[in-house]
């Protein structure tokens, strides 16, 4: 019985531009003298570097441990030794560099001894925490970590587990190569999926242009007597986006802001689903991957490359053309041009193309918009990229996030069909890059302002509790000089502090000190002899007689002024 697909808006049909790489099978790429391995290889946080210069490594051997929950373990790609830990050239269109770890190769690739879990027996958050630990990530080029998608739907199962192996990218055909000589190894890596997510079932989509990969996939599951279903698609570019093939296989289509996990359904790429197979079942993490090399080059094909190898060596195995300008992460819709030869193959490096000016040539001058609507006919996510075009000029970001700027997903489909040549995708990445680091700089605004409230209720608290403390003592002061019957200090306490606080605190401290300078017992006095007692008794006696003679001078009688009668006469002359 035949699976009724459904289709999804818009889309184009490029060149596909595979069949030059497709000829010869996956060949394994050299090991190079020198790999750079960048630490920041998954959505998420970038890993933490566990090894330092000079230490060596064995292939396999983790060199950075996840930095986060969206973050995944980088491995050593062979055995060797590390030459330093420190920013490099990464595989961004930015330039900019980034940690990384560059080991220099041995030559002899010896691996690490290897971990085993059995997924069947373990705990799943156990497995999870192995797949994290193993470095995979998702090959389809997004690097999502794979562990955090290995988790079952709200309801504790997810009903349909959907395996991508559409690759619908031109020139693209590391996951066709995959398909259809590695197989066994993809179908084993869906049975242990769909055991982590309790799926009802398992749907396999693969474009129709890929007859060998079909057929190689569905005997796989024939062999392994999975209940799996291999359902061929119609070629339509971008049929390999992940909510585009949902919605073909099963007619949901996931709203803006929500994911497929909140519909029942779930989405790896091929090559996602063979890594975890030999993860769990070999217990090798994710240190190569499958790479096409194409483009302006003489042998177009497809290698097994370590993580971190120089793509210029990559190259060289299929005679790059002298008029080879640049290379291209990824392809000619959605790739990133490098910005030097010698970058890194990372985690999500799927292709490498030879750029010369036939294959790109030089963008023409852009025209003004004549609003025809065709890049809206040709949205696959159904946006209007007319709008965000004029939005994103004028950076007016917040409409451009009214009419769902983040939808979109950069596939180039829009820039494809413009008549003005327009760079759209250029717009679209320009606002969301404006509107992430003002959200950044404000997230640290409201940080600052946080912490600077925070201080000032801290030192309001701080002064609260000290005053509270000193009363608390005055009030303990007065009470014990009112059992000792000094009532007068108390109330001498007492009197300023209705007045002013200050003062009440000073006057408390005054008969605080005065009550402990009477609680003082003399020191000393211990076995005296009759004689010294009787000075002593002799001088407490004279002491207090002096003590009760004694008047203050605020009471003494005021001196009476001479009246006037009693002056002597003035002398008279």
């Amino acid at each position: 019985m035949l699976r009724e697909l459904f289709r999804f808006h818009g889309g184009v049909k490029p060149a596909t531009n595979k069949s030059a790489s497709t000829t010869s099978p996956i060949a394994k790429a050299p090991i190079p003298a020198r790999l750079v391995v960048p630490l920041h290889q998954s959505l998420g946080s970038p890993a933490i570097a566990l090894v330092e210069p000079g230490q060596r490594v064995l292939k396999g051997e983790r060199i950075g441990a996840a930095g986060g929950r969206l973050s995944a373990a980088i491995h050593a790609p062979t055995s060797g030794v590390v030459r330093a830990v420190e920013p490099a050239l990464v595989p961004h269109a930015s330039g900019l560099r980034e940690p990384a770890v560059i080991i220099e190769s041995d030559g002899e690739d010896r691996w690490a001894e290897p971990e085993h879990i059995n997924y069947r027996i373990t705990p799943p958050d156990e497995v999870r925490d192995f797949v994290r630990d193993a470095g995979v990530v998702g090959l389809g080029g997004a690097v999502f970590p794979t562990h955090q998608k290995m988790r079952p739907g709200s309801g504790g199962k997810t009903r349909t587990l959907v395996l991508n192996g559409a690759e619908c990218e031109p020139f693209i055909t590391c996951d066709d190569m995959l398909m259809r000589e590695r197989a066994d190894g993809i179908v084993s890596g869906a049975a242990i999926l769909r055991h982590m997510l309790q799926a009802e079932e398992v749907l396999i989509g693969i474009e129709d242009n890929k007859p060998e990969a079909i057929a190689a996939m569905r005997q796989a599951v024939a062999a392994a007597g999975e209940h799996m279903e291999v359902v061929a698609v119609p070629t339509r570019y971008p049929a390999g986006g992940a909510k585009q093939l949902i919605r073909v296989l099963t007619g949901i289509e996931v709203p803006h802001g929500e994911r497929s996990t909140d519909y029942g359904v779930q989405c790896f790429n091929v090559g996602t689903a063979y890594s975890v197979h030999e993860a769990l079942e070999l217990g090798r993490p994710l240190v190569s991957r499958i790479v096409t090399v194409a483009g302006n080059v003489e042998r177009p094909g497809n290698y097994e490359v370590l993580i971190g190898t120089p793509m210029d060596e990559l190259v060289r195995l299929c005679g790059p053309r002298a008029d080879t300008r640049f290379l291209v992460m990824g392809g000619p819709m959605m790739g990133v041009r490098m910005p030097a030869f010698d970058v890194p193959v990372v985690k999500a490096t799927n292709c490498v193309l030879a750029a010369n000016d036939k294959l790109f040539p030089p963008a023409p001058p852009e025209q003004p918009c004549i609003r025809c609507t065709e890049c809206a006919k040709a949205c696959p996510v159904e946006l209007q990229p007319f709008e965000l075009y004029w939005f994103s000029r004028s950076k007016n970001f917040g409409k451009a996030q009214e009419y769902h700027l983040f939808d979109c997903i950069e596939c180039g489909c829009c820039a494809y069909v413009c008549p003005s040549h327009i760079p759209l995708v250029d717009y679209y990445r320009f606002s969301k890059g404006e509107i992430w680091a003002r959200e950044r700089e404000k997230a640290a605004a409201d940080q600052a302002r946080e912490r600077f409230e925070f201080r000032n209720f801290r030192q309001e608290r701080e002064k609260a509790e000290k005053a509270a403390k000193l009363a608390a003592k005055a009030a303990e002061t007065r009470a014990k000089l009112a059992e000792a019957g000094t009532a007068e200090a108390p109330a001498a306490a007492e009197a300023p502090a209705a007045e002013d606080p200050k003062k009440a605190l000073i006057a408390a401290a005054l008969a605080r000190a005065k009550a402990q300078k009477a609680e003082i017992q003399p020191q000393n006095t211990d076995n005296l002899s009759p004689q010294t007692q009787a000075e002593i008794a002799d001088i407490e006696a004279r002491r207090k007689a002096l003590e009760a003679a004694a008047v203050p001078a605020s009471t003494a009688p005021a001196p009476q002024a001479a009246d006037a009668t009693d002056l002597p006469d003035e002398p008279r002359p």
